[in-house]
């Protein structure tokens, strides 16, 4: 059930049931709610291991055993999480809405939820690459006598998400960038917006006219210049949102 404190004003209803275009900008917030931990929170996994040591390609380079160690760790996280009700609501609005997700999250879970249209800015866990030709790997990575995986080139087998001091993939930022522009409402759930460059894409949206909401437990990390602010988790707020408008959609 929507807590209190995250009330939806009428006048936010009416103009998402006026919108066409929408994207869900989702961080690390989201994925907490599906059981895995984020990076910067009060049990955040980087308070337990050190950034440079875990995701950072020189690092990776001189102890690749380590990393892999940890991401395997990661992956079964991942693998015994599941999509939580805000995914599945975002899934939902694409029933009355183009909607476009763009994630900083790297666990799938937006794709296993079902959602039709996914920007991941960060890469994909569930994916590898080869350090040297760049072929990508899909299937099961294993690790023989805990021995990090090498491509047919030779070359050391990595994850494929984007480490500290690394460039987004090719492409991604600027059809994000697009997609803000493009949209008429913006829902920024579970992130700080901290990370850049990913911080900037609400601004994007905003100097384009989009309305943009901000959905998050924190409010502290709210930035005021945005139209709407709803406390609360995206498992509580985004299906309250969806019933509301579904409402008007069907009326």
């Amino acid at each position: 059930m929507i807590t209190e404190a995250a009330v939806i004003p009428g006048e936010l209803i009416d103009k998402l049931a006026d919108s066409r275009k929408i994207v869900f900008f989702t961080g690390s917030g989201v994925s907490a709610e599906s059981g895995i931990p984020t990076f910067r929170g009060d049990d955040g996994l980087w308070k337990k291991f050190s950034a440079q040591e875990l995701a950072n390609f020189d690092s990776f380079m001189r102890n690749p055993d380590m990393v892999w160690e940890w991401y395997q760790y990661r992956r079964r996280i991942i693998h015994d999480s599941e999509p939580n009700a805000g995914h599945r609501a975002i899934v939902d609005f694409e029933k009355y809405f183009d909607v476009t997700v763009i994630t900083q999250n790297v666990d799938d879970l937006h794709h296993r939820a079902g959602s039709s249209h996914v920007l991941e800015l960060h890469g994909n866990i569930t994916r590898n690459k080869c350090t040297q030709c760049g072929e990508i790997f899909t299937g099961e990575v294993r690790l023989e006598d805990r021995k990090p995986p090498r491509c047919a080139c030779g070359a050391l087998i990595r994850p494929d998400v984007v480490w500290f001091g690394e460039n987004l993939p090719e492409g991604v930022y600027e059809k994000a960038e697009e997609s803000c522009e493009a949209c008429d409402m913006m829902f920024v759930v579970g992130t700080s917006g901290v990370v850049y460059p990913a911080a900037l894409l609400p601004s994007a949206a905003l100097s384009s006219g989009a309305i943009v909401v901000d959905v998050n437990i924190d409010e502290e990390d709210h930035q005021h210049n945005r139209r709407f602010f709803l406390k609360g988790r995206s498992g509580d707020v985004l299906p309250a949102l969806f019933e509301r408008v579904k409402i008007l959609k069907e009326y």
